[in-house]
């Protein structure tokens, strides 16, 4: 028995995932909470790459753990090619044929019991695949990746170097024939040349499987290269999200600005002489009323502490660029807001 390609029920207009005001709160006891991530709203569409962005403790890798299910979100929903995860119609069984997850750490990720083959060939065995074709198919995507099976298949993870052991957990996560690839830190344990050589291998798969990414990272050259688009996310909250060329080029909200502005340069005349941002995050725990950004923000005036601002469409090539900031909301209060006279 084999398993069955995914079909394409909404068309290439649907959007491969849609995320719909996810929250997730850590309860602290007393009555406090961690807002890890407190209604997000994204879209990734079918076939692209979509670049997760922002600081360490902004929601990146718990947004990622709700989207695959791994913990159930507190608030809101999700819909996986038209159909709601966990309903009626798309169980989680289901869903997760669909989408799978690259973990940061390779060794971890992996059964130090299990070969490399058959750590592969588990996902597919546990849906109902014969163990004789999960080898067969465990066998191909090592070869798909880049590893010889006759050299490879019968090894154990510790026998493995990371970059081989991060190409196995790519080979795993395809064994299911799945639509979605999150990859969490995928190649940041990696060292430089390896790490271009898993870049590589992930674009080329994405041409020849039909895949679609939601890529999160902390280096912003690597999201750069690979990404179709970037969301960037701060203290829970998305911020910014557009085409990763525009995005790069004119961003509109000042966390993006100041995240792109700590990029390190090559050239030894664009020195960064003065720290983009400071202060740290607030407490996740209790927000800043308002803009959750105003405490660190150049730009910040009274409004910001006063009105949380919205997620709004901001002028782009594609009208898909969007920021929460009241300097691109007409009429928001800000000084730098456009008019409702000129948005009109």
């Amino acid at each position: 028995m084999a398993l069955e390609p995914h079909p394409d029920r909404g068309g290439p207009g649907t959007p491969l995932l849609q995320a719909k005001t996810l929250t997730k709160h850590f309860p602290l006891g007393g009555g406090a909470v961690v807002r890890a991530v407190d209604g997000v709203d994204f879209a990734v569409m079918k076939g692209e790459t979509l670049g997760v962005v922002g600081e360490s403790g902004c929601g990146k890798s718990t947004t990622a753990r709700v989207v695959m299910q791994l913990i159930p979100q507190d608030k809101g929903e999700m819909l996986f090619d038209g159909e709601i995860v966990g309903g009626k119609d798309l169980t989680l069984k289901e869903y997760r044929r669909q989408a799978q997850m690259v973990f940061q750490d390779s060794y971890a990720s992996l059964n130090p019991r299990l070969t490399i083959e058959d750590s592969i060939a588990f996902g597919p065995t546990v849906h109902g695949v014969s163990k004789a074709n999960a080898i067969l198919k465990a066998r191909d995507l090592l070869q798909r990746v880049g590893l010889d099976p006759a050299r490879f298949a019968a090894r154990y993870p510790h026998e493995l170097s990371g970059g081989q052991r991060q190409r196995v957990n790519i080979a795993r996560a395809l064994a299911l024939g799945p639509r979605l690839v999150i990859l969490d830190e995928a190649v940041s344990a990696l060292d430089k040349s390896v790490e271009a050589q898993v870049l590589n291998l992930l674009a080329d798969l994405r041409e020849e499987f039909g895949l679609t990414y939601i890529f999160i990272s902390h280096d912003l050259n690597v999201v750069r290269f690979i990404s179709d688009r970037v969301m960037v996310m701060y203290l829970g909250e998305v911020v910014e999200i557009g085409a990763v060329e525009e995005l790069y080029n004119d961003p509109r909200h000042p966390y993006t600005k100041a995240l792109l502005s700590a990029m390190p340069s090559m050239d030894p005349d664009n020195r960064t002489m003065e720290a983009p941002l400071t202060g740290d995050p607030p407490n996740p725990i209790n927000p800043p009323e308002g803009c959750r950004f105003h405490p660190r923000c150049p730009h910040a005036q009274t409004i910001c502490s006063k009105a949380k601002p919205a997620l709004v469409v901001t002028a782009s090539e594609d009208g898909t660029r969007r920021a929460a900031c009241h300097m691109e909301i007409p009429g928001s209060g800000h000084s730098r807001a456009p008019s409702l006279e000129v948005a009109a």
